[in-house]
């Protein structure tokens, strides 16, 4: 019996490949969305994770100056004490094309590294050789190409247990290239240390130790990015399975008569519960499979352009190549499942519960679903739950549950909302025809709504979407054009030629403003502390976003401190708070500052009270005030007299080019997957509107008998489509523009720690309406392409089978 069973319901796929064909491609788009985000997070956080185990990082207690770098004579006053420690010393040196990390050790002190063993099995070179001068370098083959490429730095040796961009050698060699000597960044407090030795707290009072955390520090700070993708790929893959809803009710609707028969004959309802969701299980494993390849396909092209970002934005190393990996396979295939189970249950307990010999109608499957009053009332209560769960608790999770309800919600309220905007318009209609389009539009409805649905949170999300990244592109380079107010930046190799460099200039620009910097612990956070002279720059251009009166002058008198939006949000702090720079160094706070991009937290204050409790600030860096027609021949006369390479004097125009291509890159992952969110919103109601044909038929030739001819019809299906989707995007304008409130003062503050001001976009919303449109008079060509071909005939049928 169940062998027979088995050949009966899958007889029905054989009478309908259309539907199977669209089932099977549904269920692949969403899937393949959704394992997109998932293998571009799996391998950044891979990445991460490498880069960890490949530098020792996270692995070991460390010690820690809240001041900034600890002075190489507290490391040696340590180890003369018996504290078994490894010194590291890190910084960022300049490249063409782009900064490398330097990271320096003590060879012998600090635990075995893969790229260190591997050079000395490979090259048999040993961590002594290292030591000796000119020293050596050890960086990835693509990396260490570009340091060949520069004259006067030691041998480089390669090796592929590093991560991208980052250069491991002794820290005798690191002090060198970073002009940072007599200190070190951290000390790793190695394992097994000799018994009876005196507390650090009491040899090293000023230094705190920072607990080894099983996860690397990059893949916390970039936690909220991977989580916005998260949500972006969950989004994704709701829109499709309204697609897998749509056709499994449509495949048990027109089963009713074959599962009555079964029952009638036998079948258990137990026994043909289990074949349909092994039938259902066999589908999702088909498209869930067919999903991961596009998935892999679409990751592997975004991919680049994320790796682009997260090293423009946090420095992180992630490589731009895609590697196949189980965690996002496997959870591809469970989320492909899941929804397949999640979109069949409705039909599932259905089925459960319609007595074996009941007559059902044409739509009796259909309207079985909920009513529209209930269905508003639970769209209505999604709504307000989200909004509730975002005032009881905090954080990113908060945001998104608030984001969840409010878009299931409305997709909810859709249907009632445009069946209300339906009866509203039948009253404006004028003669039969007229009147029966809008009945029509309303009997269709029901069948049409779950596309709709994908249209409406499609649209939303690109309304949303668009208008957060446009207000961020509007704002951003408007701060860019406060922020990198000075014509031209200048690097010294040390201090020495620093103050040479000043020197010469001052006579020769207009202002010479140093940038000097140190980095503190505050609240067990990093943050970068800059002292900064009195000067108009600051004054007339520095972008505060709260600040007390007489603010600049408080800061130039070194009376108070600025602080990026970033740091006053994560700690409370706002002008009228103080703030512990350093120990014993307390200052109000008299303003905040926006720093968009930026993930770490910031204070300035007047340079002269810095230096007087960090006397030793490097002072290699400035900002050149010149008249911008002269800022090229500055450039080239610094260049020639102190013999610069031409990444140590940068000019504005340069530095806003490189962080407005980050910028682009930053958001291409979230542009990329607008637009397939799009396209399979468009495939939605295709698929719609092509299973629905069947039953069009009976609705249609009666109006053909009465005189409309086919052409006209044809056209009455594409004006009907095109009128739900511009129903649609008018009710997806305010949902994107609350979408876009949303992301701009909630999730972004909580993710990056920055808000941002919400612009309008009139000229997109246009835009995306006539792409609606599109879409959808697409999505009706066909159908109405058939109705425009259908033989008389087969019109006359209906008549003939008295449907």
């Amino acid at each position: 019996m169940r062998r027979a069973a088995i050949a009966c319901l899958w007889s029905h796929w054989a009478r309908h490949p259309l539907q199977l064909l669209t089932l099977l491609a549904g269920l692949a788009l969403a899937t393949g969305l959704w394992s997109a985000v998932q293998a571009i997070n799996a391998e950044a956080r891979s990445s991460y994770a490498e880069a960890s185990a490949q530098l020792g990082t996270g692995q070991f207690d460390e010690l820690r100056a809240a001041s900034g770098p600890i002075p190489l004579a507290r490391y040696v006053a340590l180890r003369r004490a018996g504290w078994q420690l490894a010194a590291v010393l890190e910084g960022r040196m300049p490249l063409p094309g782009g900064s490398v990390e330097v990271m320096g050790v003590d060879l012998l002190a600090y635990p075995a590294l893969p790229a260190v063993e591997e050079t000395s099995d490979i090259n048999g070179i040993t961590p002594a050789d290292a030591l000796l001068a000119p020293g050596l370098l050890i960086a990835r083959p693509e990396t260490a190409r570009r340091l060949r490429a520069q004259v006067g730095l030691p041998p480089v040796t390669r090796s592929q247990n590093l991560p991208a961009g980052v250069v491991l050698t002794d820290i005798g060699t690191a002090e060198i290239l970073l002009n940072r000597s007599a200190e070190v960044s951290r000390l790793l407090i190695l394992p097994d240390q000799p018994a009876g030795l005196a507390p650090l707290a009491d040899l090293a009072p000023d230094l705190m130790v920072v607990p080894a955390e099983g996860r690397s520090e990059l893949a916390r700070l970039t936690d909220s990015f991977h989580l916005n993708l998260t949500a972006f790929g969950l989004l994704s893959f709701t829109v499709g399975l309204f697609i897998v809803h749509g056709m499994v009710g449509l495949s048990f609707e027109q089963r009713r008569g074959m599962i009555r028969t079964l029952r009638a004959l036998g079948l258990p309802l137990r026994d043909l519960t289990w074949l349909m969701l092994g039938e259902l299980l066999l589908f999702a494993l088909i498209g869930g499979t067919v999903g991961l390849a596009l998935g892999y396909v679409v990751a592997a092209a975004l991919l680049p352009d994320v790796a682009a970002t997260l090293r423009g934005l946090y420095g992180a190393p992630v490589d731009g190549d895609l590697a196949l990996q189980p965690s996002w396979v496997a959870l591809g295939l469970m989320m492909a499942v899941a929804g397949v189970f999640a979109a069949s249950a409705q039909a599932l307990w259905r089925l459960s519960r319609v007595p074996i010999l009941q007559v059902q109608g044409q739509y009796a499957w259909s309207a079985q679903g909920m009513p529209v009053l209930a269905q508003a009332g639970i769209g209505a209560l999604m709504i307000g739950a989200g909004f509730l769960a975002l005032a009881v608790f905090d954080g990113l999770v908060a945001g998104f549950v608030m984001l969840g309800g409010l878009l299931m919600g409305a997709a909810l309220l859709l249907p009632p909302l445009l069946t209300l905007a339906l009866r509203i318009g039948s009253g404006f209609s004028r003669g039969p025809l007229g009147a029966w389009v809008w009945a029509d539009m309303r009997a269709q409805l029901p069948g049409l709504s779950l596309a709709l649905m994908a249209l409406l949170l499609a649209l939303a999300a690109n309304i949303g979407v668009g208008t957060m990244v446009s207000s961020f592109r509007l704002t951003f380079t408007g701060w860019l054009d406060q922020r990198l107010a000075s014509e031209l930046y200048v690097t010294a190799r040390d201090d020495a030629q620093g103050t040479e460099i000043a020197r010469w200039l001052h006579s020769r620009a207009d202002a010479v403003l140093p940038i000097r910097s140190t980095e503190v612990q505050i609240s067990d956070q990093t943050v970068f502390l800059y002292g900064i002279v009195d000067h108009p720059t600051y004054r007339d251009n520095w972008p505060l976003i709260a600040a007390t009166p007489q603010v600049w002058d408080m800061v130039a008198e070194g009376r108070g401190a600025l602080i990026n939006e970033q740091m006053a949000r994560r700690m409370d702090l706002w002008p009228g708070d103080t703030v512990t720079l350093l120990p014993g160094w307390s200052l109000p706070v008299v303003g905040v500052y926006s720093d968009y991009g930026n993930p770490t937290g910031q204070a300035m204050t007047a340079l002269p009270a810095l230096l007087q409790r960090v006397p030793d600030l490097p002072n290699t860096r400035f900002g050149i005030r010149v008249d911008p027609a002269e800022a090229g021949d500055l450039r080239s006369e610094l260049a020639d007299t102190f013999a610069l390479p031409p990444q140590a004097l940068v000019p504005q125009a340069a530095i806003k080019a490189s962080s407005l291509a980050i910028f682009e890159k930053t958001f291409v992952v979230t542009g990329a997957l607008n637009v397939l969110t799009l396209g399979v919103a468009g495939f939605a109601i295709l698929t719609s509107l092509l299973t629905l044909w069947a039953h069009r038929l009976p609705q249609l030739a009666p109006v053909w008998a009465l005189g409309v001819r086919r052409d006209t019809l044809a056209r009455l299906e594409v004006l009907r489509s095109v009128a739900l989707a511009v129903m649609t995007a008018i009710l997806a304008l305010p949902l994107g523009l609350v979408l876009a409130w949303a992301l701009l003062a909630i999730i972004n503050v909580e993710a990056f720690g920055w808000r941002l001001p919400m612009h309008l976009f009139p000229l997109q919303w246009l835009i995306l309406l006539l792409l609606a449109v599109v879409t959808a008079g697409l999505a009706a060509l066909l159908p109405a392409r058939r109705m425009h071909h259908l033989p008389p005939s087969d019109l006359l049928q209906v008549f003939a089978n008295a449907r």
